[in-house]
């Protein structure tokens, strides 16, 4: 009597666009450990902020909608505290503590300060400041738009670089999540909405609405500074958008995607550093979106040893939002981009596999910043500024 051999387990490995194709972006090697390890970074100063603002906004929408609060702008301890405690208790549970000096954690009912410096609790360090700064600006604008909160996208690919018995699967699944504009609320909205100004004077969104009786924005939020036009980041958040519209077209309910609208949430309030490297863009004119009049002799005249200048509210809100046309040749393009990433993590996967070990497999990307920040360099084979390795 012959056994029959049990076949391998058929498995669609799952890719995410924030998670898995902008971290192994910033650094491969760092991916491996904090994604596929699973080891969390101690410092996760980004992750976090990036996590924390998505949810606040998310829940902010939502009690916009039940308790109807239309009246802005929202007052931060009665109205904004328990929004950002709420989502802080969430993050907490998935193994995702604020770092220190980000966020005040303190609730009442105990005296314990942590890590504030005093007892005058609440405090509003740097994550409540922009979580304020998002609400107030956008919210009495997006939340009238909004159809649809935190649509989770889903969709697959055929894996690159395919190879029988080599490669895992000959499918893999892409992950997002967005909120959806439609255009019916946008149809409603106030003539003094400012996103609603915004897109009608981008010229390639005001083209195509003439075309559509209905259709779809997708909207995301980034928890960082607008990037410089032709950086890393710029082409890699383009790729994240386009991509997003591709999923939404795949779901059954979904109208035709014409833009892609992006908030950078970093520029409503900037610090020191933040507007140090913004004077430095626009004296190279790195930046598309540059100051004029007051803000720019504001900026200009402004040295690092002073109080940060108040640049106009329309010149921040301007930098903050970016919008991304959805055009067939672009997203095709991001959907290859994103392939060809997909395809490189599958190709380092294997080659752990064979043996090559994570070192030698995964090729660590050096950034003075992201090295600065990872708990990886003392060991890292080729960190940036070419200090060498040492027992952690």
């Amino acid at each position: 009597m012959s056994l029959s051999v049990r076949s391998k387990p058929y498995i669609i490995p799952e890719y995410s666009l924030t998670g898995d194709l902008l971290s192994y972006l910033t650094c491969p090697l760092q991916y491996r450990y904090q994604n596929k390890a699973t080891l969390p970074p101690s410092m996760p100063v980004q992750l976090w902020f990036g996590n924390f603002i998505h949810g606040v906004m998310e829940e902010a929408y939502l009690r916009w909608d039940e308790h109807h609060w239309k009246d802005f702008p929202w007052d931060w301890e009665t109205q904004i505290r328990p929004v950002e405690l709420e989502i802080n208790k969430r993050m907490r549970s998935r193994g995702l503590n604020p770092p220190p000096n980000l966020f005040c954690t303190f609730e009442g009912g105990n005296d314990n300060p942590g890590l504030c410096p005093d007892h005058h609790h609440p405090h509003k360090l740097v994550a409540s400041i922009r979580a304020e700064k998002a609400i107030n600006t956008w919210g009495p604008h997006l939340f009238p738009l909004i159809d649809d909160a935190e649509v989770r996208l889903k969709g697959i690919r055929d894996m690159p670089r395919y190879q029988k018995d080599v490669s895992r699967s000959n499918y893999y699944g892409v992950t997002g999540i967005v909120d959806v504009l439609s255009s019916v609320q946008l149809e409603e909205a106030t003539p003094d909405n400012l996103i609603i100004k915004y897109l009608h004077r981008n010229p390639e969104f005001k083209k195509k609405i003439r075309k559509l009786d209905s259709y779809e924005i997708i909207v995301d939020y980034k928890g960082m500074n607008r990037p410089v036009p032709g950086s890393p980041s710029w082409l890699h958040h383009q790729w994240q958008v386009q991509t997003y519209a591709w999923l939404r077209s795949l779901q059954p309910d979904s109208k035709p995607v014409l833009v892609g609208i992006l908030f950078y949430i970093n520029e409503l309030h900037r610090f020191k550093k933040d507007l140090e490297e913004l004077k430095g863009e626009v004296i190279n004119h790195q930046t598309d979106i540059m100051p004029d009049g007051d803000d720019l002799e504001l900026l200009m005249n402004w040295k690092s040893r002073t109080s940060p200048p108040d640049l106009s509210q329309s010149y921040q809100n301007l930098r903050s939002i970016r919008i991304i046309p959805i055009e067939d040749d672009s997203l095709h393009e991001s959907l290859r981009a994103f392939d060809s990433v997909v395809g490189d993590i599958e190709e380092n996967i294997n080659c752990e596999v064979d043996g090559c070990g994570i070192q030698n497999s995964w090729n660590p990307q050096p950034e003075r910043r992201t090295c600065d920040a990872c708990d990886f360099r003392t060991f890292c084979s080729n960190p940036a500024g070419g200090t060498k390795p040492t027992v952690p």
